[in-house]
Formats: structure tokens, sequence, C-alpha cells
């Protein structure tokens, strides 16, 4: 069973994906974190996010941790929306994304094209969205709660700098699949999103299962 949940960033995908893991007992990727890792190898090595071909080269993640807290900065989240623009790099971590969503049992994964590009064939797929000054609050909170700065008024402008990028590139655009299942979080605690999409999920699996064994 392999479930995808994509949105725009601090939409609460990361958390839904996670609950959504423990809750069907599947492996989970944050993909996101691959291009944040990548982002963060550029900007040590004193790359410039405006040349593909460097950006490329920093896809080379042998000295990145995906548990460096350093990931979930916010210079290292917008360059990261940056060269996730960049066709060449989405080519050099699709096969990691693609390889872990298919292994066997299934997995979660969430992002911004699990859905269309990396796991079309999923057997549940969620678009999880929130309005820009909800998600705002939220990153504020998150990043306050880790010993970063953060201001509202800032963490606004780049939120809708990164959904026009992350809409409007070439490449796996951040869109919502076809046959993906839509959940507002706007007016939603954690809590109660993350029961909205387990229920939503079992209701999906529950109907494939009958259009599979019509009576």
């Amino acid at each position: 069973m392999v479930i995808a949940v994509d949105g725009p960033a601090a939409s609460g995908k990361g958390t839904i994906a996670k609950a959504l893991a423990r809750h069907f007992g599947l492996p989970h990727m944050d993909t996101g974190l691959l291009y944040r890792a990548v982002a963060l190898n550029l900007f040590r090595f004193g790359g410039d996010p405006a040349s593909e071909f460097e950006a490329t080269r920093a896809c080379d993640l042998t000295s990145i941790s995906l548990d460096d807290p350093e990931l979930r900065s916010e210079i290292v989240g917008s360059i990261a929306s940056r060269i996730s623009a960049y066709p060449a790099v989405r080519e050099r971590l699709l096969d990691r994304q693609r390889n872990f969503a298919g292994q066997a049992g299934g997995a979660v994964l969430d992002g911004r094209d699990i859905g269309t590009v990396i796991a079309p064939q999923a057997d549940v797929k969620l678009f999880v969205t929130a309005s820009v000054e909800v998600r705002a609050r939220r990153r504020v909170a998150e990043l306050l709660s880790r010993g970063m700065p953060a201001h509202l008024e800032d963490v606004v402008i780049d939120l809708k700098a990164r959904d026009a990028r992350d809409s409007s590139r070439v490449t796996a655009p951040l869109e919502e699949a076809v046959d993906a299942i839509h959940l507002d979080t706007s007016e939603m605690d954690i809590d109660a999103a993350i029961s909205a999409a387990i229920d939503l999920a079992e209701k999906r699996l529950r109907d494939s299962v009958d259009k599979l064994n019509p009576v």
C-alpha cells in the first residue's frame, strides 16, 4: 500500500504523513528533506543557488545527515525551494524516492509531486492545504520552538514566494492529482487534521476494495 501526501509548505502534510505511517505500520519519507539536504550541501560549500550545475553537484548527499537540525532553517528552506525547480536536481533524486515508494509492503511519502510524479499509482492520495496566514503562523511557531528567529510578516512573504515557485516550475510543479482527496486544515488543530486524514484514507481504501469485490 502506497500513500501519497502532497501540499504546499507548512500545510501540515509532514505531520499528517507521519501519523498515517504510524497508523498503517508503514515506513515514511519526507521527500522535502532530500531537497533541503541538497540545499544545505550547496550552502555549506558556498555554491550558487542560481546555478543548476552547482545545485546538481550538491546532490551527492554522502556528507549530509537527514537528522541535521539545520535542514529546518528558513535559509535552507528558501534555497531548497529555488533549486527544486531544476530538472537535473529532480532527476538526480527521482530514483531514490521511487525506490522508497516501491519497496515491499508499501510506504507513505509526502512532498509536492508524490501523487503526480513519484507514485502516480498510489492507493491513497491526499492533497493537504491551508491558508497562507495559517501556514505562516504554524511555521513561526515551529521555528520559535526550535530556538530559531522568525517573524510572521517575513514568513508570509516567503511562503507566497515558495508557492509561486513550486506551482509555476516546468518540471513536476505543485499541483493536486486529479484523483487526490483535498484536505483543508485551516480550521483544524493537529489532532483533528490527523483524524480527518486517517478517516479519508481508510474510506478510500474501503472504496477500492469494494470496487474490486462488488456484491
